[in-house]
């Protein structure tokens, strides 16, 4: 292969590698928002709009979903990480773990409140959720 074609195959990685990149930052930016609409919701005590904001089987697993998400205590904070897999994201935010599902009408809220184990040796669950579906 010539140097011609090689820069060529190096500029078409690059380029592939920035549309990529590209795709995931704009999945980053709609799971932070969706994370940060409900937990202002939630923290201001609009239980309604953040019940709206959760998962089908998450609303479903809360008695009242209105009263009780106000009552978990979350609050919104600034976003320190997002990673994206596919259809399932994972949010930090000070003091609190998200996690995430896209629907066909974009993402919802599966568990929230979520604070690591120390042990999870036992449950081979790695958080343990206040809100979880």
């Amino acid at each position: 292969m010539g140097i011609r074609a090689t820069v060529v195959v190096c500029l078409a990685l690059v380029a592939t590698a920035l549309i990529t990149t590209g795709c995931a930052s704009a999945e980053g930016t709609s799971v932070t928002s969706t994370a940060e609409r409900f937990l202002s919701a939630a923290g201001e005590g609009r239980g309604g709009q953040a019940c709206l904001l959760l998962a089908p089987e998450a609303a479903r697993s809360l008695d009242d979903c209105e009263k009780q998400i106000v009552s978990v205590g979350l609050r919104a904070g600034v976003v320190r990480g997002v990673d994206v897999w596919g259809d399932e994201a994972r949010v930090w935010v000070d003091g609190d773990t998200l996690f995430l599902h896209r629907f066909p009408d974009g993402w919802r809220v599966r568990a929230a409140g979520c604070e690591p184990r120390p042990d999870q040796s036992h449950t081979g669950q790695p958080y343990e959720c206040e809100v979880n579906t």
